[in-house]
């Protein structure tokens, strides 16, 4: 079996790897003419975590990133309204990760050059097409001259077609290309573009002296205004820690997001005020956004859930086939486990059709339901609560909300893991 894969993301090469341990024939192609740490930072959940280490990965993220000891949600005061204990922490065998996204991204790509070998990589090759019959399907590649670290998409990235790059055939084409999905919008193609939610992020990552014992993710405010951060690496010999963050404010008539104003440098004075006075004590949040090198600013957004991510000898996965607000750290996770599910039925199945269709039935309606979820804030409605009964604080969460309101939003958001190890 021949498959082809779009996109050396962090769900495509996570594929890539899955697919080549099971002894199947597979080539990666991107538009970018050179894989670069690009990015902020993500977090690896237990059950993805568990797939890199079956890969011989997890490895890498030990020594690059943080074990997330616990997630704590605060208001605007710093006010705790809930804590829960992360990955091993929290009884898991494999931990939750906070990395650097960039980072994890060139060691898979280094890992899979090594693996597959170099030749088996091919950059500065951005899917323009495919077409499939019968017995394959034929994808059309072009160069582009784009400078980005992600696959650029003409309604992404102003990209200028240099030359052709020719075409590939083979058994599946796996559409790994992100948000922007050339693969996607040739099966929809008046899907048009992601949906805005009327909020905005501002990202950065600031070297800073750690909080809380410097493996806690924090999230603090309400729907309004929110600050996100943890920590994507351990402390430096002069006690400084590189922690992520992400600034979000809501907008009520705001007009929607243009094309180019994504992942566009953030200007402080946008946003800053609104988080001038939160200095917890703790953590200091005006001086972890004023200490960042550089902001890029993000409209929040995703995709209504597709009725089907199979067509034929073609398939989608990652943020292709369900981008997600970043809600709950399941993003790259759920790219993870697309990619060894997916893998796992076409090294398992002699049908490449059935084996893309049974990756279909099991995969697009857990996602489907975290995507959903996520609209609802997922467990981040106890930040909602607290605010809107106790505006001003309080000296007491349970004054405010009961453990038993705790515990069922908790219950609200779906369980997606599974017990299974692919290939």
């Amino acid at each position: 079996m021949k498959v082809i894969i779009a996109g050396a993301g962090i769900g495509g090469l996570t594929a890539a790897l899955s697919l080549h341990e099971a002894g199947v024939d597979v080539e990666v192609f991107d538009g970018v003419t050179q894989i670069r740490p690009l990015g902020v930072g993500i977090n690896c959940l237990p059950h993805a975590v568990r797939e890199l280490d079956e890969l011989g990965v997890a490895p890498l993220l030990e020594a690059q990133g943080v074990r997330t000891r616990e997630l704590i949600y605060t208001n605007r005061f710093g006010q705790r309204i809930w804590r829960e204990e992360r990955g091993v922490h929290a009884g898991y065998r494999w931990p939750q990760y906070s990395i650097h996204r960039g980072r994890l991204q060139v060691m898979l790509y280094e890992v899979a050059r090594e693996r597959l070998g170099p030749g088996r990589i091919h950059l500065d090759h951005a899917l323009a097409r495919f077409t499939q019959d019968a017995h394959g399907v034929t994808a059309h590649f072009v160069s582009r001259d784009v400078a980005s670290g992600s696959s650029p998409a003409p309604d992404e990235v102003p990209a200028r077609e240099v030359e052709g790059r020719g075409h590939r055939r083979a058994d599946v084409l796996i559409g790994a290309d992100g948000i922007h999905s050339a693969v996607r919008r040739q099966l929809y193609p008046d899907e048009g573009m992601p949906v805005w939610n009327g909020r905005i992020l501002w990202r950065g990552v600031t070297w800073a002296r750690p909080y809380l014992g410097g493996a806690s993710m924090i999230m603090a405010g309400y729907e309004w205004e929110k600050f996100v951060c943890y920590p994507i690496g351990a402390p430096h010999a002069d006690g400084l820690q590189e922690i992520n963050w992400i600034a979000e404010l809501k907008y009520r008539d705001r007009p929607p997001q243009k094309k180019e104003d994504w992942n566009r440098p953030g200007v402080l004075a946008d946003f800053l005020p609104s988080f001038q006075s939160w200095d917890f004590g703790w953590l200091d949040v005006p001086g972890l956004i004023r200490g960042a090198d550089r902001v890029f600013e993000f409209p929040m957004v995703d995709r209504d859930p597709l009725p089907a991510w199979t067509h034929g000898r073609v398939t989608l996965l990652g943020d292709a086939a369900h981008p997600m607000y970043p809600i709950g750290s399941n993003g790259a996770s759920q790219a993870i486990l697309d990619a060894r599910v997916l893998s796992w039925r076409l090294a398992t199945e002699g049908d490449p059709l059935r084996a893309l269709q049974l990756y279909d039935d099991e995969r697009r309606p857990a996602t489907a339901a975290i995507v959903l979820a996520n609209r609802r804030n997922g467990p981040e409605q106890v930040m909602q609560m607290a605010h809107e009964r106790a505006p001003q604080g309080f000296a007491d969460v349970h004054d405010v909300i009961s453990p038993e309101e705790l515990d069922a939003v908790a219950r609200q958001y779906p369980d997606v893991e599974t017990e299974r190890v692919y290939v």
